[in-house]
């Protein structure tokens, strides 16, 4: 379920501190009901290399024809990413989160984890057209519960970046946020199955 961007700004993340000249792009709630400890739990979903979330159909498309059309345009060079045209975001971390846990990085793609703490993980990704964040907080459900929820944090590399993250927006809202995030329902709930049994 999309949710409005209060759902982000009005908590206190350690985030807002580190990045506020980035914009909150998406705000989502995620199928991930669980108990008050459970974020780290999601993270090692998100960077597990099974990944079933990556492996559901219309996601696995869309990233697939994404990194294609990324390939011809020149838009995803190492030069253009993280530690190339943009500085990472722990480079702004205040010394408590960069001495703290960094999270787990993800064993193939884009994004690389910048801190982790208690109810929140943050891993960053750049090319030409962007620097972009992925934030995870876990919050309460309001039935006595938690659950995960993502927001995408991004900075346009100007009018480029601008026009980029305008032109994907339709494939975002109807084609990956809503596949991808069901498919991270189905694979907590298989988790959480193998869980019980055990």
């Amino acid at each position: 379920m999309r949710l409005p961007m209060s759902a982000h700004t009005s908590r206190p993340w350690r985030i807002h501190e580190i990045a506020g000249d980035f914009r909150v792009h998406d705000v989502w709630a995620l199928p991930t009901p669980g108990g008050p400890d459970d974020l780290d739990r999601l993270v090692r979903q998100f960077t597990n290399d099974r990944r079933a979330h990556l492996q559901s159909p219309v996601p696995r498309f869309l990233f697939a024809a994404r990194w294609k059309l990324g390939g011809l345009l020149g838009l995803d060079r190492s030069r253009d990413g993280v530690g190339g045209r943009v500085a990472s975001l722990r480079d702004r971390l205040p010394a408590d989160l960069r001495e703290g846990t960094r999270g787990p990085d993800f064993p193939t793609g884009p994004f690389t984890s910048v801190y982790q703490t208690h109810d929140e993980w943050v891993a960053e990704m750049g090319n030409k057209t962007v620097h972009g964040l992925m934030h995870i907080g876990w919050v309460p459900d309001g039935s006595g519960g938690h659950r995960g929820q993502m927001a995408v944090i991004v900075k346009p590399n100007g009018l480029l970046g601008s026009a980029y993250m305008a032109a994907i927006a339709p494939f975002r809202y109807l084609g990956v946020y809503p596949a991808l995030i069901r498919s991270i329902g189905r694979e907590w709930e298989a988790d959480s199955a193998e869980r019980r049994v055990d």
